[in-house]
């Protein structure tokens, strides 16, 4: 794999498309770069509580924000052109298919407390167990943050084995660091998402810090995605 600037302009050539994805999921190849996921913004379904045309952009900034905060659990995420007009672009990640993904995400492994952490932050109404991505050298990365950012509460996810746990003196701080950060933050946000997400982001993060926990699963929705795979 090169560097990231051959993401940005390197010839996307199609070569498979994911058939088992409610929005168009395609496989292709970028010359000089290497295998990545690109979801065209004209092949999203449309959604009765997000806005349409909006996933690819919550994807990258769900990237952006695992940089910019240490999580680094996001594959290399970007908004580029492609054949079949503008779209998420995302780095292609290898996995260890020798890994049971359900039996791991069922687990209590570091790595997916701090995913469940990062999930809570962005309000992601879908993390199945299919999005978790195990590489060869046992890294955990999480895919498919189309659904996130929602103003209103809608966590729904299948790593509920910390729930109301403490948190820790490091995500206390890592939490406190990104109120602190709500300048810089903001604006690697505002480009894709409304100012009222925004604002609900931070106001999350301070009912964790206030809470002192992991959140409990909600008694008004679903608290688990359906098909939990």
């Amino acid at each position: 794999m090169s560097s990231p600037e051959e993401m940005h302009s390197g010839e996307l050539n199609i070569t498979h498309r994911l058939v088992d994805a409610s929005n168009a999921t395609l496989l292709g190849e970028i010359e000089g770069y290497g295998k990545v996921i690109y979801k065209p913004v004209a092949g999203e379904r449309p959604l009765w509580d997000f806005p349409d045309g909006t996933l690819a952009d919550r994807e990258v900034a769900t990237y952006l924000l695992s940089e910019h905060l240490g999580f680094n659990v996001v594959p290399e995420t970007i908004l580029r052109e492609g054949p079949f007009g503008l779209g998420m672009v995302q780095r292609w990640i290898e996995i260890d298919d020798g890994v049971d993904v359900i039996e791991f995400g069922q687990s209590e492994d570091s790595q997916l407390r701090d995913l469940a952490l990062f999930d809570a932050m962005i309000n992601n109404t879908d993390r199945k167990f299919g999005h978790l991505l195990i590489d060869q050298d046992g890294r955990l990365f999480g895919c498919d943050h189309g659904v996130t950012f929602h103003r209103e509460d809608k966590l729904r996810t299948v790593l509920w084995q910390f729930s109301g746990a403490p948190l820790l003196d490091r995500e206390r701080a890592l939490l406190t660091k990104a109120l602190g950060d709500s300048g810089e933050i903001s604006a690697l946000l505002e480009k894709f998402l409304v100012d009222e997400e925004i604002e609900a982001f931070f106001a999350r993060i301070a009912r964790l810090l206030d809470e002192n926990c992991l959140p409990l699963p909600s008694e008004e929705w679903p608290a688990v995605p359906w098909p939990p795979v």
